[in-house]
């Protein structure tokens, strides 16, 4: 009631335990959140001049600072850009803060100098700019308790992404778990980015370093839970085959076993100019 307070007076909460009754909320709810998602589509970063915070995560990573926009959602999952305007209308002390944008330094890498300034004072002077559509320069920092982590994969010149759920090794060499300790900390580290799984089909996901078309490998469970919205990123780009031609854990788990399975797809990764240099 403390936060809530401008919109409800009271609340209730049931636990379901019975399977099928789950399932039937279950339902409910992912159309709710179809809802919400179908809003969030129709908007750009291009034509929105406020952006919005969030330092939930500054308990454990003291330097991250997510900073969400129409097309870069938060890397928990949790916040797209709707849910932190709302958050910020309910309770505008909270951690979700109206950002402006200003001046573009960099349209291609996503870089602005209101955002820019609003992350050295907010990460307590540990970072003072990242960019939102990049894995290769400067990305935004992460921290641990991201949905997926993307990384580099020179040798596929693509990348690879991997969700929390899958605790098996990745053709970057580390599981998802090693892979958070060691970029989970609220850092900028080239070559790797925490992010939701939303938003590996947002228009804007890596799009300086080549977008989706880079993607090489990511775990089976994953591709089949984002599979519709990926079959229709693909088509819209032209590229209609794409999911088919993404690699995952049943073709290998390491560079050298996936790129001949990418090779024999013709994914356009191989013919983009060197992802690295």
């Amino acid at each position: 009631h403390q936060d809530f307070g401008r919109i409800f007076d009271k609340m209730q909460v049931k636990l379901y335990t019975e399977e099928d009754k789950v399932k039937e909320v279950v339902e409910k709810a992912r159309a709710v959140y179809g809802t919400r998602d179908a809003r969030i589509e129709g908007m750009t970063d291009e034509t929105t001049d406020i952006y919005y915070s969030c330092t939930l995560c500054q308990s454990f990573a003291p330097s991250h600072v997510c900073c969400i926009s129409p097309e870069r959602t938060g890397l928990c999952g949790s916040y797209n850009w709707m849910d932190c305007k709302a958050a910020y209308e309910i309770n505008p002390t909270g951690p979700n803060q109206p950002v402006e944008k200003g001046e573009c330094l960099d349209a291609k890498l996503g870089q602005w100098k209101g955002v820019n300034e609003f992350i050295y004072k907010a990460s307590r002077q540990k970072i003072d700019h990242y960019n939102f559509y990049s894995i290769v320069y400067d990305p935004m920092t992460t921290c641990g308790c991201c949905e997926c982590i993307a990384a580099v994969l020179p040798m596929c010149n693509g990348v690879m992404t991997v969700n929390r759920e899958y605790m098996e090794m990745t053709p970057c060499g580390m599981k998802f778990t090693t892979l958070a300790g060691t970029i989970g900390g609220g850092l900028s580290t080239p070559g790797f980015v925490g992010h939701g799984k939303y938003n590996i089909c947002q228009r804007k996901f890596v799009i300086a370093d080549g977008g989706i078309k880079r993607m090489v490998w990511m775990p089976k469970m994953l591709k089949e839970e984002i599979a519709e919205r990926l079959k229709a990123r693909a088509e819209e780009l032209g590229v209609p085959d794409l999911p088919d031609m993404i690699a995952d854990e049943t073709i290998g788990v390491t560079e050298e076993e996936i790129l001949p399975f990418l090779q024999g797809k013709g994914h356009p990764a191989l013919s983009m100019e060197p992802i690295l240099g």
